[in-house]
């Protein structure tokens, strides 16, 4: 695997962290492609995507596969919240937030890995969170998934290391986003002060984060969970 010019697919590419990451590879000179269930993103190759479908899923890598061919850092971002306290929580907004955050990251990594496999290199990067590990009133349904995301990433570490393909995870302690920006002055202070760096992230930093688990350097990684939350979530 090179340095650069690699072919890199970033799910939910289309704003916030996923925009951020898809921006720091391509200035690292790789092709970038991005999916979105809306329109085109400026400056990448735009696949549209909804990772809730297989269908879809597979019709995106294909094209990538047609225009440039096979994807060697895949980054699985794409998902959404239904935040609402347990007890009050519909079926519905607990298993689309899993069937979108966590069975859409295992369809994304199982079409992924099997261009992987023939090319003997890969690399699959799922992007979790502090709430995975901590826990979070509110968020069963998004916690639930992104501390699957951790099972997910570990087991195919485990199934495709004598490919040399590795797997590992981010995840994100408060990031500067439009999600949190919507958050009272209130909540924001609280999850400012429960920081021991005292700030929220920028989603630059786990850019840089991510682009470090897709390079050579660290080609002996796998299966870690890379927490990227100024210090919220040690102890998890």
């Amino acid at each position: 695997m090179t340095e650069s010019g690699r072919i890199v697919l970033v799910t939910g590419g289309n704003r916030g962290i996923g925009l951020a990451i898809a921006r720091r590879f391509a200035a690292l000179g790789d092709r970038v492609a991005v999916t979105s269930r809306s329109g085109d993103v400026e400056g990448f190759l735009t696949l549209k995507c909804d990772v809730t479908s297989s269908d879809a899923v597979n019709a995106a890598f294909d094209q990538l596969e047609a225009e440039w061919g096979p994807a060697e850092v895949v980054v699985a971002n794409a998902g959404l919240t239904r935040d609402g306290l347990a007890l009050r929580m519909k079926d519905e907004d607990f298993t689309e937030v899993l069937d979108a955050n966590l069975a859409g990251a295992f369809r994304v990594a199982r079409r992924a890995v099997k261009p992987m496999t023939r090319a003997r290199h890969g690399r699959l990067i799922f992007l979790s969170s502090v709430v995975g590990l901590s826990g979070s009133a509110g968020q069963v349904n998004y916690a639930a998934a992104k501390a699957g995301l951790v099972g997910l990433a570990r087991s195919l570490a485990r199934e495709f290391a004598s490919r040399n393909i590795t797997a590992n995870v981010v995840a994100p302690g408060p990031i500067e986003t439009d999600m949190t920006a919507v958050l009272g002055d209130d909540r924001q202070g609280e999850l400012t002060s429960a920081v021991p760096l005292g700030r929220f992230g920028t989603a630059e930093e786990v850019a840089a984060a991510v682009t470090f688990l897709a390079s050579p350097e660290a080609a002996y990684i796998t299966g870690a969970v890379l927490p990227v939350d100024g210090g919220l979530g040690m102890g998890h």
